[in-house]
C-alpha cells in the first residue's frame, strides 16, 4: 500500500482571501502550480488544515489548495476569542467561501478531499456545485445529521459510561435529560470565564474519548492548547447543534446529484465515532462512489487509512 507523501512539501503561495462578513480566510497552494487542482477541508469544524494533509497527494502531480475555514487555523477573526461572533459562520457561508478561493485562484475544478467534519462539508459543497467538483476523496465519512450529533453526545454512553458520566455531568443538572450539544453551547457562551473554559476542557476530553477505539490511540496534543480546546469546542457545538445548518438528512437523500462525479469513501471499520452505516448509506445512494472499509481502523487517519486516501488520490491523479 502507498505511504503519504515525504514531509518537505511547503507552499509556493499563500494569502488571506477577504470573504466578507468581516473574515479572512488563509489559503494556500503546494506542490506543482501546474498540476492538477485538489482542495482539501479538514474536519473538526474548527481543526484548522495542518501540513499532513498535503502529504496526501503526489506533489509532482497536484496543486494542492489547503484552506482554513472561517474562524480557526490562520483565519481571522479567530472563534477562541469569545467576542467573535459566529452568527456568519455556517456551511452556506464556507460554500461560498470555497468558490470564491475557486475563482480567485483561477481553477475551473478540482478534486475535493474531506475528512470527518470535512466530508460534510464537501458533500454539501459538491451537491451544489457539481460543476466545480472532479472527484471527492472522502474519509471518516460523515453527514452531521441530527442521528449523528445524538449518537456522540448521548448514545455512546453505552460504550464509554464512566467518560460519558463525567462529560454529561459538567452542565448544570437541570439540563442533562436535554440536548448535550445545546448545554455546552450555552456554558461556551457564559460570561464567566472558568465556566468557558472548563466547559471546552470537558468537550474535548470527550472528543477525545469517543475517537479512541483501536490499540495504541494516544491523546491529541492539540487539546493542552486552550485557545485551540475554545476554537474548537465553539465551532463544533456551533455547527452540531444546528446540524450542519442543512435540513436533516438532505446529503444522503441528494445525494444523486452527485451523479458523474467519480468518488472513494474511505472508513475504518472501528469507526465508532462515526458508524460504518452511514458511509455505506452514502455508497448505496452514490453510484459513482467506491466504499474502501479498512478493519482495525477508527476515525481518523491511521496507517491503513492514510494509505487508502494516497492510493485514491494517486488514481485520480491522470484523470
Amino acid at each position: 500500500m502507498p505511504e503519504p507523501y515525504p514531509p518537505r512539501i511547503e507552499p509556493y503561495a499563500h494569502g488571506m482571501l477577504d470573504v466578507g462578513d468581516g473574515n479572512r480566510v488563509y489559503w494556500e497552494a503546494c506542490g506543482n502550480p501546474a498540476g492538477k487542482p485538489a482542495l482539501v477541508l479538514h474536519g473538526g469544524p474548527g481543526s484548522g488544515a495542518g501540513p499532513v494533509w498535503r502529504r496526501l497527494f503526489d506533489p509532482a502531480a497536484y496543486r494542492i489548495v489547503l484552506l482554513d475555514q472561517r474562524g480557526c487555523g490562520r483565519s481571522t477573526p479567530d472563534a477562541a476569542d469569545p467576542g467573535t461572533s459566529l452568527a456568519a459562520n455556517t456551511t452556506h457561508h464556507l460554500i461560498a467561501d470555497i468558490e470564491r478561493l475557486r475563482q480567485h485562484l483561477g481553477i475551473g475544478e478540482w478534486l475535493v478531499l474531506g475528512g470527518s467534519w470535512g466530508v460534510t462539508l464537501a458533500l454539501a459543497y459538491a451537491e451544489q456545485h457539481p460543476g466545480s467538483v472532479s472527484e471527492l476523496v472522502l474519509f471518516s465519512v460523515t453527514g452531521t445529521t441530527r442521528r449523528e450529533v445524538e449518537w456522540v453526545t448521548r448514545d455512546m454512553g453505552r460504550i464509554f459510561p464512566e467518560e460519558w458520566a463525567r462529560f454529561r455531568d459538567a452542565v448544570p443538572e437541570a439540563e442533562r435529560e436535554g440536548s448535550l450539544v445545546d448545554a455546552y453551547a450555552r456554558m461556551l457562551a457564559d460570561p464567566d470565564p472558568a465556566v468557558r473554559e472548563r466547559a471546552a476542557r470537558e468537550w474535548c476530553r470527550w472528543e477525545d474519548v469517543h475517537v479512541s477505539t483501536v490499540p495504541g490511540h494516544r491523546p491529541d496534543p492539540r487539546y493542552e492548547d486552550p485557545r485551540f480546546r475554545m476554537r474548537f469546542a465553539r465551532l463544533v457545538t456551533h455547527y452540531w447543534r444546528h446540524t450542519a445548518f442543512l435540513e436533516d438528512g438532505t446529503l444522503l437523500r441528494d445525494a444523486g446529484k452527485l451523479s458523474g462525479i467519480p468518488g472513494v469513501l474511505v472508513h475504518g471499520r472501528m469507526d465508532i465515532s462515526g458508524p460504518a452505516d452511514i458511509a455505506w448509506h452514502l455508497a448505496q445512494a452514490w453510484p459513482d462512489a467506491e466504499l474502501v472499509l479498512i478493519g482495525g481502523e477508527g476515525h481518523g487517519l491511521g496507517t491503513s487509512m492514510t494509505s487508502a486516501v494516497v492510493a485514491a488520490t494517486d488514481r485520480f491523479r491522470e484523470t
